[in-house]
């Protein structure tokens, strides 16, 4: 999922009025922040997408951006610079004119809903990641993102142990190649975002596929730079019936043995059944409530989720054989914008004073 499709309304976001959140109440201090992705419900006009981040904004102290490269554009001919300044940074512009301050953002440089396959753009064009000229144009467009928005935290590639297990090991390794190249040179410029990348958490646990916990030491050592860690988690897709099966360190035994501080950076649970998946909007009220308890056990920077709606492929469905129906309900309101019961889970937790 990207932001391409916001370019046409990036330029009206700011004329947007915005909403007041749910009332602070007393609570215990959370230690991270919490929020959602621009993604709408479907992208069948301007006013959907506007009303899409309205409408979110007030159960959000942070917004979260996981944009994959522009790369049809880029082999065109558009400079990456260009390509930044023209839909990443006014979104971005837009969200700190309506007050969220922080902004995390993750790179995904392959396929997000095949890790063994290359970026459907890349695959089109007859070119791959393992070219020198793609990996040239993945690191200028990543420095101006840490140049021109200077996120909090900024992943430099997303569930790199599941690249790592599916794909080619040539791909792998030019995640690991560009990814390292990049991030010296945002360390010799001195930009502020923390650096990380994503992990899936059903692989590091040995769930994802079936196994012993495999834990992320590779990852540690083939992405040196990091300064967090970015948890992909999606526990319904690994054999978790019910969201009190997860154990309460699901989330801080990836870092265990470092210092590192953890995000999640994208993940759910599903409101209706799919497939030979089970559960209702009930259950995945219980999941938000269940991850909170996982994210305080972590001590956690920070959780978001991409989709705040449910998503409509009425109008696109997608072909045979795509997983993306395993994601198209885990919103925490449904895709006529009305809320689920999750959302009443996730606004308690809100609540709480954050950092």
């Amino acid at each position: 999922m990207r932001y391409r499709e916001l370019l046409p309304i990036v330029s009206l976001l700011i004329a947007c009025g915005d909403g007041s959140g749910p009332p602070p109440a007393a609570g215990p201090p959370r230690s991270y922040l919490m929020g959602f992705s621009a993604i709408p419900p479907r992208y069948d006009s301007t006013a959907t997408v506007i009303l899409g981040i309205n409408n979110w904004l007030p159960h959000a102290d942070a917004a979260i951006m996981h944009v994959s490269p522009p790369w049809a554009a880029m082999l065109a001919g558009h400079s990456p610079a260009g390509a930044v300044d023209t839909v990443e940074v006014p979104l971005a512009q837009y969200y700190r004119a309506k007050g969220l301050q922080h902004i995390v953002f993750t790179v995904d440089a392959t396929d997000g809903l095949n890790r063994a396959a290359e970026a459907p753009e890349l695959v089109a064009a007859g070119r791959s990641i393992t070219d020198t000229l793609v990996q040239r144009l993945y690191r200028e467009w990543v420095f101006a993102v840490a140049q021109r928005i200077q996120p909090d935290y900024l992943g430099l590639a997303a569930e790199t142990n599941l690249i790592r297990l599916a794909a080619p090991d040539s791909v792998y390794q030019a995640i690991v190649t560009m990814t390292n190249a990049v991030a010296a040179q945002i360390q010799a410029a001195s930009l502020p975002s923390k650096l990380f990348v994503s992990v899936q958490v059903e692989t590091a646990w040995g769930r994802l596929p079936p196994g012993p916990y495999v834990g992320i030491a590779q990852d540690l050592a083939d992405f040196p730079f990091v300064e967090a860690l970015g948890l992909s988690t999606y526990p319904y897709l690994a054999g978790f019936a019910v969201p009190e099966s997860l154990p309460l360190d699901y989330y801080s035994r990836i870092a265990q043995g470092t210092t590192l501080p953890v995000l999640v950076v994208e993940g759910g649970w599903p409101s209706v059944s799919v497939d030979t998946l089970v559960s209702t909007p009930a259950e995945q009220a219980r999941y938000i409530n269940r991850q909170e308890l996982l994210l305080d056990s972590a001590k956690a920077r920070g959780v978001f989720q991409l989709t705040f709606y449910d998503l409509d492929v009425s109008n696109s469905p997608p072909p045979p054989g795509s997983i993306l129906p395993l994601f198209t309900h885990l919103g925490l309101a449904d895709s006529a914008m009305h809320a689920k019961a999750a959302l009443a889970v996730w606004d308690s937790t809100y609540r709480r004073p954050g950092p």
